[in-house]
This record gives structure tokens, sequence and C-alpha cells, in this order.
């Protein structure tokens, strides 16, 4: 799902509570064992991306089209329910990155959506970090340095161009017809099924794991746009309880910027975001929500979306990635330092 263009000034003073309740103190993103095997300096090797297409677009028409796409060092793979960005390509860090930093990874997209098919839309592409479940009890966070380029450089549209997502799960309760021998079904109600075995099932309510993706958007503001007189960005969350998007700080100049989510025990996520490269702080906390309403049990992983106006032949703006990172605070000690680096935060 795509972010619409927002219309008025970010509501700032109103984006740092949760909409439905208290949430647990701070956590800042970056905060206890760096697990380094669930993350990338990029520094290492010779980086190159397999991209196995055509991609992935499962959201779309339910074609996987495996195996995807992955990376020579096994931390980047496709995202398989939208494919991968078209141009996944290690390049030399721009200037004011982090100290000591020589490479990052430029991400781009130029045929989003269905393969072969062009729908004049927006559509976009995820490239995944290879990470492994952690439950939100381990306190995990991520953190990612990404580069906005010059404005000039950008797709000339107003509206979404890239996003820092996380992947959840929590459990919810659906609705389910279950064969009647089911012991999930004791104490169901009769199936609407019709037909000579409709009475041999029974409607009761199960546990499902759920997936969500909150995370925060980069949305462009062209000055070619008769609604804003200058170049400018907004970083736009998703979303509160009811999946609304919240506005969130006006970026006015391109260059480096710090991103972090982190998750709580009680479910909540919480959202910064900071200009340069420094360590984020409490400083940089924008938000805490239960998106959509859920709390979540499980991080799976960190991805970042390209987005382009699906027309075949306009390239996304490239954005540029440096040292994503995933981090527990808490949890299992053995398991949370196995292959970890006490608090570091930065090279």
């Amino acid at each position: 799902m795509l972010i619409k263009t927002l219309k008025g000034a970010a509501l700032l003073a109103a984006i740092a509570f949760c909409g439905n309740g208290q949430v647990q103190a701070q956590h800042v993103p970056g905060t206890g064992a760096k697990m380094n095997s669930q993350s990338d300096d990029l520094e290492s090797g010779n980086f190159k991306f397999y991209y196995n297409h055509p991609k992935s677009s499962r959201e779309q028409d339910e074609k996987l089209r495996s195996p995807v796409g992955y990376s020579s060092n096994k931390k980047w793979r496709e995202g398989p329910k939208r494919g991968v960005p078209d141009s996944v390509v290690r390049v030399k860090t721009p200037a004011g990155g982090i100290e000591g930093s020589l490479y990052s990874l430029a991400v781009k997209s130029k045929n989003t959506g269905i393969p072969g098919r062009i729908t004049y839309q927006q559509q976009q592409d995820d490239l995944l970090l290879a990470t492994r479940p952690i439950p939100v009890s381990w306190k995990p966070s991520c953190v990612a340095r990404i580069y906005l380029p010059d404005w000039d450089k950008w797709e000339n549209r107003s509206g979404t161009h890239f996003g820092i997502r996380a992947d959840l799960r929590t459990t919810i309760m659906e609705e389910e017809d279950l064969p009647i021998t089911d012991p999930r079904a004791k104490g169901g109600r009769k199936s609407r099924r019709g037909g000579l075995f409709g009475g041999l099932f029974r409607t009761a309510m199960v546990e499902k794991v759920e997936p969500y993706w909150p995370g925060m958007f980069i949305q462009f503001h062209s000055k070619t746009d008769a609604k804003y007189d200058k170049d400018s960005a907004m970083i736009v969350i998703r979303g509160d309880r009811n999946g609304n998007v919240i506005p969130g700080p006006t970026i006015n100049q391109p260059g480096w910027w710090t991103f972090g989510m982190s998750f709580t025990p009680d479910g909540a996520v919480h959202y910064y975001a900071s200009p340069g490269v420094d360590d984020l702080t409490r400083q940089d906390h924008l938000s805490s929500q239960y998106p959509y309403g859920y709390r979540a049990q499980t991080f799976t992983t960190m991805f970042f979306n390209t987005v382009n106006m699906d027309d075949g032949k306009t390239w996304s703006t490239e954005f540029i990635i440096d040292d994503p990172a995933v981090y527990y605070a808490g949890g299992n000690s053995r398991q949370a330092r196995s292959g970890s680096s006490n608090n570091t935060r930065r090279r």
C-alpha cells in the first residue's frame, strides 16, 4: 500500500503520542547489542546482487516467481510480496556519511509492479535485510542511514518515493469454517456452507498469525506541483491504530538522515529520525504507536521500499543506504549476543 500525498503542515505536537493509551517508556533504536550477523556495513568482499528476474509480484497477481533474488553476502534478499528494486549496487559512500565508511548501497527501480505490465500508477519494490524472527520481549530495534540526493535528481513527482519499514507479526482471532472433527470447531455455530456436506462444518473463531508492516516514508513535494513553491520532503509515519499515516518533520535540505524503529514488550512501535549520521537519541523520537490496533509479538526483518510511477520508462529516485543494523536490548542474553558486538552503534 502506498501513501497518498498529505496536505498541510505537520502537526508535530501531536505525533509523539499513541492514540490508544500509554505505551512503555522510550527504547532508543541502536540500544544494546548489535547483531553483526543480521546487519551489513557493506565494507566486506565484492558485493553483487543476483536478481533472478522476472521479479516476484505476489501482492498484485499472487505470483511468487521463485527463486527470489539475493546478495552475494547473503545479507539481502528480494521481497516476495512485490519484488526487488531493478538496481541494487554498492557505491562509494557520499560525503558526510559515517566516519570510516567506504561503501554504501544505492537502490532504484524502473519496472515496478507486475513484470511485463505497465499500470501508470504508483508501484513499489522491496529490498529485505536477511534477518531471523525475534520476539519483542528481546526489545529489538533497527537503524539505517539514508542518503537523500539533491532535489533536481528526484523523480519529478509529488508523493511517496522511499520507505523504511519493519516486518512484524501478531496474533488475531478470525472466523473460519472448520470440519466438525477439528477440536477448534467445538462450540462453533453452524456453517453457512450449503450443499450436501455443508452440515459437516462449523464456523468458529481461530487464532491466526497476522503480518503487518509499519514504517516511515519519505514523501517528495515538487516545486513543479502547483501546491508547493519549493522542493522539499516530508517524513510520514505508518501508522496510527487505524492504519492512518501521521505527518512528521519536513526535510528542507537533502543529504544524510538516520532512521530507526524500536519494539517494546508491550507490542508498541517507536519511530525515530534525525538529520545526519549520529546515533539516535531520545530527542529524535517522533511517535509511539500500536499500528492498526495491533500489538507486535515478533520482529521479522527490516526492509526498504523504492517507489515510482510505473510507466515503463521513469526511474525512481535513487536512495543510498548505509549500515542497516539490528540490535537486541533484552531477552536471552546468550542468544541475543551470539555474533554480536556490545554497543557498537557506529563504525
